[in-house]
């Protein structure tokens, strides 16, 4: 098979042509991948039927990445993936002071500069049993307030096992803070095929960093057992879903994943018993934020389809939520001559009926 080609997906506001890159396996899955934002805008997965369906939020072109009714659908997240308290950190004596774009708070890297929103630089690659992007970027010093000069890969790898791997690699001239991450949203039944509070979901991680009203954390680490947020066996994801009223509206935590960060890992499996398809995430990083879609809005995206509220959610492996403020919490600084490096793999699969109820 020869090298994954390029195809137009439109002009970006500043008039840069945006790509998109089709990855295809040996057994039919594919994975297409766009240069705005390094973002995933497709997955095609096969069910139990083997039929195929599209699991994963997005939109037809650019232009939908530019609109209002994008949530971070599918994008790479940073510098820095969900909150800081205060737009602001202090690093070696030096207080920051970022873009605040959740209220007082800083969310998903800012606005302009945040990684979802620039034109990545592409280059790719085939070899035996797997294809895949390399996307680049150089954010300078000073985006978003962040310091540093950091320049940053992201590898999208499809292979013949059916997995999407996600490799992430970071250098700074300057110590600075980093956090990397993808916000896919999932729907095993297919993107827009109805709510996902029937999807199965098991999470490798006995403890959550609980968060205040403005979605941060409270600095403290509590066990699951006996609450809502207890995944270690197999549960419907609306079996026991936090109410509106409740901090997140829903899920929107962060999970302490169990084994030893650095480590490739279990962190999450997710069944669609309707279809039969399952998602199973193993990564490098020391937390998995489970989001239900709470504040999805009917907003269109692929082919005109609507995405509704919790029609959607979203597993994504980083480390904890305002770290940088949190010395408690697993650091997220990176220093010159340092690398900052993890991987993220997601492996499709199908499950027979009645399997993980």
């Amino acid at each position: 098979m020869g090298l994954p080609a390029a195809t137009a997906f439109g002009f970006d506001r500043a008039g840069q042509p945006a790509a998109l890159y089709v990855l295809q396996n040996a057994r039919g899955l594919r994975a297409a991948v766009a240069t705005h934002g390094a973002t995933l805008v497709s997955l095609w997965a096969p069910g139990r039927d083997g039929a195929f369906a599209d699991v994963t939020l997005g939109f037809d072109d650019v232009a939908g990445y530019e609109s209002a009714d994008n949530d971070w659908f599918g994008c790479t997240v940073g510098r820095y993936a969900n909150r800081i308290r205060g737009a602001r950190f202090v690093l070696d004596g030096t207080a920051y002071d970022l873009t605040a774009n959740d209220g007082p708070n800083h969310l998903h890297g800012g606005g302009a500069g945040a990684f979802a929103n620039v034109a990545w630089r592409a280059a790719a690659f085939a070899r035996s049993g797997e294809r895949g992007v390399v996307f680049t970027h150089r954010s300078p010093g000073g985006a978003e307030g962040f310091p540093g000069t950091l320049d940053v890969e992201v590898t999208y790898t499809l292979t013949d096992r059916n997995e999407l791997r996600i490799e992430y690699r970071a250098t700074s001239h300057r110590p600075t803070v980093v956090n990397l991450t993808n916000h896919a949203y999932w729907n095993l039944a297919g993107a827009g095929r109805g709510d996902v509070l029937g999807h199965v979901l098991t999470l490798f991680a006995s403890r959550m960093t609980p968060i205040d009203d403005a979605l941060l954390p409270t600095g403290e680490i509590a066990a699951v057992a006996g609450t809502p947020f207890d995944f270690t066996a197999p549960r419907r994801l609306g079996e026991r879903i936090p109410p509106w009223d409740f901090p997140g509206h829903g899920y929107d935590h962060n999970f302490v994943l169990g084994g030893a960060p650095g480590e490739l890992r279990p962190a999450a499996h997710l069944v669609d018993p309707q279809s039969g398809r399952s998602l199973t995430v193993h990564t490098t990083q020391p937390g998995l934020q489970l989001y239900s879609g709470n504040f999805l809005r009917g907003q269109r995206g692929k082919g005109g389809v609507a995405y509704p509220r919790r029609s959607a959610l979203c597993l994504e492996a980083q480390h904890f939520p305002d770290s940088p403020n949190q010395p408690a919490f697993p650091s997220t600084t990176l220093r010159p001559g340092e690398i900052y490096q993890h991987t993220t793999v997601h492996a499709f699969g199908v499950e027979q009926e009645g399997a993980r109820r």
